[in-house]
């Protein structure tokens, strides 16, 4: 392949290696979409990326669709190619982003499953005093209290943890923000029972796993699916399934979606709005099987 057009890609993953610091899986993301753009690039003489044009990025576009993949990885791969070119165009090396105004296909947003009440409650009442007991019903506890992500919940410290306040300090798993996240009374009552049993130290994790680390989030994952079939809930449960269901729950009993999304940690409302539509169905539900004139003969 043409030298220069690998050099500015070497450039361009060095700069989200260093400076965004981008993970490896999203580095390698990035690298399989260019390294696919660069093989279109040799196919039809092109030897500088200023020479790509609108209208071939939209062909190709168009050709991953024609050939079955999903929308959701073609907006993917725009995505990173517009990155790319407007990395390249900030240091002189193309006059305009080819991939700026290029359509990519509409991606259908699934609503999230989620549990409802009487679920969660089965879920999370676990009888017992054996430790992994006593931690498992707190890590259930938490992530349905509070709304939280996975990786938020193994990253937890008890000097995170106000219980006066009955308030968290998280770090967010997405962008490394900090957020201050309300803490129910049950679920601070479980987290008391874990800190009387464990006897721990400020800056211990609140969820401990081998050797005294923080519980990794497949080991939570484990955790989870091994108590749901315990305690007699059948539906395919996983920590975000906890944090669906309790952005539904408040929002259900609400309606204040700022506040689910302050809750939740979503930079834009519209990530948030996905619950309201949740609400939808769950009133067409109860209108369906409720009103004296929706209900069918």
């Amino acid at each position: 392949m043409s030298e220069p057009l690998a050099a500015a890609v070497e450039r361009f993953l060095a700069y989200l290696h260093d400076e965004r610091r981008y993970s490896p899986a999203t580095l390698h993301k990035y690298r399989v979409e260019l390294q696919g753009l660069r093989e279109y690039m040799q196919a039809q003489s092109l030897t500088r990326w200023r020479d790509l044009r609108g209208d071939q990025v939209q062909a190709l576009i168009a050709d991953g669709h024609r050939r079955g993949l999903e929308p959701s990885t073609l907006r993917a791969r725009l995505s990173a190619w517009r990155s790319f070119f407007k990395f390249l165009a900030r240091h002189g090396e193309v006059v305009s982003n080819p991939a700026s105004g290029v359509r990519s296909p509409k991606v259908r947003r699934k609503l999230p499953q989620v549990l409802d009440v009487d679920q969660v409650s089965a879920l999370v009442e676990i009888e017992g005093d054996e430790p992994q007991t006593v931690r498992d019903r707190a890590l259930l506890e938490l992530l349905y209290s509070s709304g939280l992500r996975v990786s938020e919940l193994t990253h937890v410290h008890w000097r995170d943890l106000d219980p006066g306040e009955g308030m968290l300090r998280v770090v967010s798993g997405k962008g490394g923000k900090t957020r201050i996240v309300p803490v129910g009374s049950r679920a601070l009552a479980a987290l008391g029972a874990l800190r009387q049993q464990d006897a721990p130290q400020p800056d211990d994790p609140i969820f401990r796993g081998r050797g005294d680390k923080p519980l990794t989030t497949g080991a939570v994952r484990a955790r989870i699916k091994r108590r749901a079939r315990e305690q007699g809930v059948w539906q395919r449960v996983y920590p975000h399934l906890l944090r669906h269901s309790c952005a539904s729950h408040l929002l259900e009993s609400s309606g204040d979606l700022r506040a689910v999304q302050e809750l939740l940690g979503h930079a834009d409302i519209g990530t948030t709005q996905i619950y309201t539509h949740l609400d939808f169905q769950h009133l067409a539900r109860v209108y369906d099987a409720a009103h004296p004139r929706a209900k069918r003969k």
